[in-house]
């Protein structure tokens, strides 16, 4: 069963990687970055928001509850990818020499799951959460970044599907599960 659903994941791989073009590396690649003239921003309209909404003390609360939450899914991502042990599609030997890989350095050896995918969805489900309320529009944005940033990595050809799958729900969980801490948070106006 499991060595099935890894091939389904590594056929599914190839297809989504294979249907890429190289007109398009660039801009795949670009969203696939950290911090980026895309992802600034992201960042300065997400404070800002916060200080609009929320004022100075709970941003400083929201910022920390991210810089933590943050913290952990990359650590758990990495704990993940060593404990795991499932090769990057570059290092897979059955499909390296079929795979286009768009970026020069694939990563390192392991990538189950992807710390892209969740951290982007962390992000976005924490502060999605947060504006539920006030701006959906911006929850959507953030929902809608999050999806092409994890796309990217298949795209790009460092991660499967069910590496970015996975880090897509640990991402969403551990979202959730900071926005209901920083909710117990009680402040002094």
């Amino acid at each position: 069963m499991l060595e099935e659903l890894i091939r389904l994941d590594e056929q599914l791989f190839l297809f989504l990687n294979g249907m890429g073009n190289s007109s398009w590396d660039d801009f795949w690649l670009y969203l696939s970055r950290t911090v980026s003239l895309i992802t600034i921003p992201i960042y300065v309209l997400i404070i800002f928001s916060s200080y609009n909404y929320f004022g100075l003390k709970r941003t400083i609360i929201l910022l920390i509850s991210v810089a933590l939450l943050l913290f952990l899914t990359e650590q758990l991502s990495t704990l993940f990818k060593n404990g795991v042990g499932r090769l990057r599609p570059c290092y897979n030997e059955e499909i390296k020499g079929i795979l286009r890989l768009v970026k020069r350095y694939c990563g390192r050896k392991y990538g189950y799951f992807s710390a892209h995918a969740a951290n982007s969805f962390a992000l976005a489900t924490f502060y999605g959460l947060c504006f539920k309320k006030k701006m959906k529009s911006l929850t959507f944005f953030l929902v809608l970044w999050a999806l092409l940033v994890s796309y990217s990595r298949i795209y790009i050809g460092v991660h499967f599907p069910l590496d970015v799958l996975s880090g897509i729900g640990v991402g969403i969980f551990l979202g959730w599960l900071f926005f209901k801490l920083s909710q117990k948070i009680k402040i002094d106006a």
